[in-house]
């Protein structure tokens, strides 16, 4: 099979290897269908996982159709899955309180990290039944595989973290995919306005069509004196981060009332300062995470009943083969206009 292989330093191609095989009674082979590419592939690319080593296939999400399976899953050949970002050994502490992101089980995110990823014909996918998700007849291939990652993750490391409530005011700053998952799954909690913060004009207009009601182009003003003047100078209640830049998350302390909450979602590669001689007095709650995907079956029934549109996410596609430029299409988004780009069979 051919599939997406990271050499290091960059570099990446797409190069012949073995096709996967079952190594363990709850593994599923899955032949990839459609599959994208994520914002951490590139942090990888720029050197920000060094865990990722050179050889590895890259990507964590993914739609396919089970090939293989193992005797210790429920999982059968035929079934249309989706590809969760985050595997489940479903029984070390962390993943009885549903917090799969932090498995000890030998799960966490390990496709395209520590083990072989889905940018390939097949992929190996282990825990499966809990690290894939049957997808109902009525949902496509591209709206469930929205829900790999982006989807659970701005809901559960934006949305919940931050602890958005009805009435509140909510900043996202980054209107990228991620940013873009925030402000959608936010509306479902009723804030009374969402505001977002990009340096993109075309992530702006996206964020007003996914339900942001005042943008703002840090390039040419102060989200700061803009967010102040909307909330009576006291500051958002919660503001999300969605880029992971030291800039953006100090932007993002700066934006919040007293008692404010910051929900850090982005992939940071480098220090960020944390003024707590600012922050201690202020009652200032600040959240990190990786996502759980424990929302992901409750986020497939609200796109079943048509209560979420993540079709609305890709921008462009390619045939699986052509990973060359979907990749630089997704990297030059400010150019090319690209939320997510789908790769299908």
């Amino acid at each position: 099979m051919h599939a997406v292989v990271y050499h290091g330093d960059g570099g990446k191609s797409w190069d012949e290897v073995p096709r996967p095989v079952i190594e363990s009674a709850t593994d599923a082979v899955v032949r990839v269908d459609a599959v994208t590419i994520c914002g951490t592939d590139l942090h990888i690319l720029r050197g920000d996982v060094p865990e990722v080593s050179a050889g590895r296939i890259l990507g964590h999400e993914a739609v396919g159709t089970v090939v293989a399976v193992g005797s210790g899953t429920t999982r059968s050949v035929g079934d249309r899955v989706l590809v969760s970002c985050i595997s489940a050994c479903g029984n070390c502490s962390y993943c009885k309180q549903e917090r799969y992101g932090l498995c000890q089980g030998g799960g966490g995110w390990i496709l395209g990290h520590t083990i072989d990823g889905t940018q390939a014909e097949f992929v190996r996918v282990p825990f499966a039944d809990r690290s894939t998700h049957l997808i109902p007849p009525d949902v496509s291939d591209e709206e469930a595989l929205m829900l790999a990652d982006i989807g659970p993750t701005g809901y559960e490391v934006g949305v919940l973290n931050g602890g958005v409530e009805p009435g509140d005011t909510v900043v996202v700053v980054g209107a990228g995919p991620i940013g873009l998952s925030v402000i959608q799954s936010a509306r479902l909690f009723s804030p009374s306005r969402i505001i977002a913060v990009d340096r993109e004009s075309a992530r702006l207009d996206a964020a007003q069509r996914f339900g942001a009601v005042v943008v703002v182009d840090n390039t040419h003003d102060d989200p700061s004196a803009v967010v102040r003047e909307l909330t009576d100078g006291l500051g958002a209640d919660v503001a999300v981060e969605a880029v992971g830049i030291p800039e953006t998350f100090e932007l993002c302390t700066q934006l919040i009332r007293p008692a404010g909450r910051v929900a850090n979602v982005g992939v940071h590669g480098k220090p960020a300062t944390l003024h707590l001689e600012q922050l201690w007095p202020r009652d200032v709650t600040i959240t990190t995470g990786l996502v759980d995907t424990s929302s992901t079956p409750m986020l497939l029934r609200l796109l079943q009943r048509r209560l979420l549109d993540t079709g609305r996410f890709v921008t462009h596609r390619f045939a699986l083969h052509e990973f060359a430029e979907a990749y630089d299409v997704f990297s030059r988004a400010g150019d090319t206009h690209a939320l997510k780009v789908v790769l299908t069979r």
